[in-house]
């Protein structure tokens, strides 16, 4: 099983020669989420898909009054 620093490691090794500090941590970041979420999932914090279209719905409907965001 690879460790985190393999993998850190192996994500700088693929970037291309011209990434930047920014680019390398983005990536790193970017996977440590990943990571993160899945850990999430094996220890079952997670929401209910059906709950979290309603809060949206909510949240959404919010937005539709006289500050809306979107054109339509």
């Amino acid at each position: 099983m690879m460790t985190t620093k393999d993998i850190a490691l192996q994500t700088i090794e693929r970037l291309p020669n011209t990434a930047t500090w920014a680019d390398i941590e983005e990536r790193v970041r970017f996977l440590a989420a990943i990571d993160k979420g899945l850990d999430d999932i094996r220890a079952g914090r997670v929401i209910p898909h059906a709950d979290v279209k309603r809060s949206l719905g909510q949240w959404l409907s919010k937005l539709s009054g006289p500050t809306r965001l979107v054109k339509t």
